[in-house]
């Protein structure tokens, strides 16, 4: 089999039996393609002709141009590939099996602290707008919700009855989280107001922008930007920043890893488990400020 052939396989794999998203699927795509170029420049056209070694030498050759982040995405997808390639025997051994990743430096997730919260939630509420962003921040905040996501909530996502939002989260996953008592107050609040927002569109998205249709991802980042600026708030600080901030918060409480791996929609535990590190971290960090014999 031609190594164009192995992707094109692959790629239809991935999309119809694992569900990736659009976007998931031209990144897979694009890391392949860049690695055929570099092996068909080798005058390697066939699967079966690849070795571990050409693996070695594209990484090293990836390693000259790209991050570590990047080149370890690259392996994955090419270990994802080759795995593939070897379940299906089209090719007699996986070549890619043994190759270990490049160990990174996990960067702790930025989160607020629960004054910063506090001061970046106090909205002044006057027009629709304020009670749109207000919702929107607490129900982020409050439920720990992907950009993507509050973008995306229509009116029939939010069950006022049981107190809980429907989320269609990564890879078609469908999500319930319960609803605390300030997100169901100023979502109620909003929809109220939410008919000065419509415009004369038929638009069932839950958040409107001022032509009537839902808020963009961008209108979302500037909204944002523009609170931190009223109110003088010198920190980096993005929708994710609130998602950041959900989990870490209910981690220092206590809550239990396995719940916000369930509230955040994380397939796999160890993507909850950072935010135990940073809780670990910030009690470090606050023993070596406060205690008096921390330091000499």
């Amino acid at each position: 089999m031609k190594i164009n052939e192995g992707i094109e396989d692959f790629i239809n794999y991935c999309i119809f039996e694992k569900g990736l998203s659009d976007k998931t699927k031209d990144s897979y795509l694009n890391d392949l393609n860049i690695y055929q170029k570099f092996l068909n420049e080798r005058h390697i056209n066939k699967v079966k002709e690849i070795s571990s070694d050409d693996i070695k030498d594209f990484l090293k050759y990836r390693k000259t141009k790209e991050t570590s982040n990047t080149i370890a995405h690259n392996l994955t997808v090419i270990k994802n590939f080759h795995a593939y390639l070897f379940q299906n025997k089209l090719v007699s051994k996986n070549v890619s099996e043994f190759i270990e990743r490049p160990k990174l430096k996990k960067a702790l997730p930025k989160a607020l602290g629960v004054e910063d919260i506090e001061e970046l939630l106090n909205i002044p509420l006057k027009d629709a707008f304020d009670y749109r962003n207000k919702a929107m921040l607490e129900l982020t905040y409050g439920a720990g919700l992907r950009v993507s996501e509050v973008i995306n909530l229509t009116l029939n996502d939010i069950d006022f009855s049981n107190c809980l939002i429907r989320i269609m989260g990564k890879g078609n996953k469908e999500r319930e989280v319960p609803l605390g008592e300030y997100a169901l107050e100023y979502l109620n609040l909003y929809l109220e107001k939410r008919k000065e927002l419509i415009k004369g569109q038929n638009c069932d998205k839950l958040f409107l922008n001022n032509h009537g249709k839902g808020i963009t991802r961008q209108g979302f980042f500037k909204m944002i930007k523009k609170l931190l600026e009223e109110k003088a708030i010198r920190k980096d600080v993005s929708p994710h920043t609130l998602r950041h901030s959900f989990a870490t918060h209910l981690v220092n409480q206590g809550a239990d890893l396995r719940s916000v791996q369930e509230m955040l929609g994380h397939a796999d535990i160890s993507t909850t488990k950072i935010y135990a590190e940073v809780s670990d971290y910030k009690v470090k960090e606050d023993y070596d400020k406060f205690h008096p014999h921390s330091h000499k």
